[in-house]
């Protein structure tokens, strides 16, 4: 018998109009900007509305080490929410990120979660939405186009005419910025550019040359872009306009920041980015509320959800499930170092999961290759192999508990799995700190496959937490570096090339010292390098480049080799992609 896709299960299931999955959490259609029939958005200053309500309980979906398959952490988290709400009658939400159209049309695929624990519409989730990516991606370039205008202008104008026109010289050093170009699609040919080419030829009235430079820039995904970091951290509008306000894009001619609110142009973005700024309200395939609200990268930014959309589920639902991006050494802990800290959210339990899949590629098995078949080590027992990668699942549990939140983990259950290296991996979890660990099968029975897992969320949020944050921001900039990479990496020692020194060093001047560290290094290994696999212990972490989101709150050192465009891959997901032109119904979306 074959499976269905996961495309022919979204459209095969039974769609609650908006309208109804919003009353069940007690919003009316006041509240809602609607999007046909089956998405809205959500006002954000309905949180007012449910103010007195106490909080509900917080749970953020995390994982150990991933294969380049992705272990499941979408998929659970849907699945464990129509667990909870379908079966044991909770008033539950999920909360969860929208993915860039990037992966969707390359190799990783969508992010709507699969099987039977699916968002639905799920070609609507993973397309356009409600085009918050779109005005992302025009206030970002906007804010490129105003870059070199503001420099072409300055070339050609003196102090008494720039004053004319209301304008103060900003004397931006071209060398100095930062602030890339983007585009939602995956171009490895757009890495690098050269702008300014078209005028370089022409001349003024006068015959002299146009004064204009052409410089090296490049393109990066829109989800890398700090706007979209920003959108994902803003708790209001107005925090959202200051912090587009101190956005910084390069150096002075003196070598002091320059940011949007200096060039004018903050208050536009924040116009474009307005609406984007309302969560967008979707339903699970057993009709569970869920905000899919902003999409900002894992490696490169901190990989979160919104948190606007929290603060509004937190109040019209008992339970909030969110996720963080990548395996938990990247996700969770800038889930707690910068989601947690400008949001003032505490949660009350992490669900780690893990595959016996991943887990035999930590203890020494062959490469994981998506498009490749999987070698029969991952699809017989091999206890062995299993066992020797358990490590990597004991350092994130043990790194979990570090917060002083209860860990629950969820073995995410495939067919070739066995009882005896599901039981291996349950018992294994346990000892080494988890409050509880089961096997889940929502992928392929729903909120059914997934009780097991519920009841024991349910039981770790009664327990209580001592929620504690890793580093304070008053450390200087290498100490909370060097800090993740022993506490969380088990590294031995963090070197820094002379570009990233220089940085620092720039950035501490600058007052910008005492921000979270958002680390961007590989989400395939606890190293910068992919190929590490395991629990390493003792290696070297390379910075080679320190760059700071200051709108959005963080430093973000690089560590190794880390793109912010991906390049499509030889068969690539959008060659499957097709339309019914009778029916208008979309194929091979996954």
């Amino acid at each position: 018998m074959s499976v269905p896709s996961d495309i022919e299960i979204a459209q095969a299931a039974p769609l609650t109009p908006i309208i109804e999955i919003a009353g069940k959490l007690g919003l009316t259609e006041d509240d809602l900007e609607l999007y046909g029939k089956y998405k809205a958005k959500v006002h954000p200053d309905v949180v007012q509305k449910f103010k007195d309500r106490p909080q509900g309980k917080y749970i953020d979906v995390t994982a150990i080490t991933p294969t380049p398959l992705g272990e499941g952490k979408t998929t659970t988290t849907v699945g464990l929410v129509q667990a909870m709400g379908s079966v044991l009658g909770k008033n539950v939400m999920a909360c969860i990120r929208q993915p860039s159209m990037g992966p969707t049309f390359n190799i990783k695929g969508g992010a709507a979660g699969g099987g039977y624990s699916q968002i639905i519409p799920m070609e609507d989730f993973n397309l356009h939405l409600t085009g918050d990516i779109h005005a992302i991606t025009v206030a970002h370039n906007l804010v490129a186009a105003a870059l070199d205008t503001r420099i072409y202008h300055e070339s050609r104008q003196s102090d008494v005419g720039l004053e004319k026109a209301g304008l103060t010289r900003l004397d931006i050093d071209p060398e100095t910025i930062t602030w890339n170009r983007v585009v939602d699609v995956c171009d490895r040919m757009l890495r690098q550019i050269d702008v300014g080419l078209g005028d370089a030829e022409r001349l003024m009235k006068d015959g002299s040359p146009s004064p204009i430079f052409p410089r090296r820039t490049g393109y990066d995904i829109s989800v890398a872009s700090e706007i979209m970091a920003i959108l994902a951290l803003s708790t209001s509008l107005k925090d959202m306009r200051e912090r587009l306000g101190r956005v910084v894009i390069g150096l002075d001619k003196k070598g002091n920041p320059v940011n949007l609110e200096q060039m004018g142009i903050a208050g536009a973005v924040t116009v474009l980015m307005r609406d984007a700024l309302m969560p967008n309200l979707m339903q699970t395939l057993e009709g569970q509320p869920a905000f899919v609200h902003a999409g900002p990268f894992a490696n490169i930014a901190h990989g979160q959800s919104s948190i606007v959309a929290d603060q509004i589920a937190l109040k019209v639902a008992d339970y909030v499930v969110t996720e963080s991006g990548f395996g938990a050494d990247i996700g969770m802990e800038k889930f707690f170092g910068i989601k947690c800290r400008y949001s003032g959210l505490i949660p009350n339990c992490v669900v780690l999961v893990a595959t016996v899949r991943a887990l035999k590629m930590h203890g020494g098995g062959p490469a994981v290759t998506p498009g490749k078949p999987l070698d029969e080590a991952y699809t017989k027992e091999n206890l062995p192999l299993l066992e020797a990668g358990l490590p990597n699942l004991g350092r994130h549990i043990r790194n979990a508990c570090k917060y002083g939140i209860p860990v629950v983990v969820a073995v995410n259950g495939f067919t070739g799995d066995t009882d005896a290296e599901m039981e291996m991996a349950r018992a294994y979890a346990v000892s080494q700190g988890a409050e509880d660990a089961v096997k889940s099968t929502h992928w392929a029975e729903g909120g059914q496959g997934a009780v097991e897992l519920a009841e024991a969320v349910v039981a770790a949020c009664k327990k209580p937490g001592n929620f504690k944050f890793l580093y304070p921001l008053e450390w200087p900039i290498k100490q909370k570096i060097e800090h993740i990479a022993r506490e969380i990496y088990d590294a031995g020692s963090v070197s820094y090339e002379p570009l990233a020194e220089e940085q620092i060093t720039n950035y501490e001047r600058a007052g910008f010292g005492n921000l979270p560290i958002c680390m961007a290094k590989t989400h395939l290994s606890f190293t910068p390098d992919p190929n590490i696999k395991g629990a390493p212990s003792g290696f070297d972490v390379p910075v080679r480049e320190v760059r700071a989101s200051v709108g959005a709150g963080f430093i973000y050192p690089l560590l190794g080799k880390m793109s912010t465009m991906p390049g499509m891959a030889t068969r690539a997901a959008y060659m499957n992609i097709d339309i019914d032109v009778e029916t208008g119904k979309i194929k091979g979306l996954f």
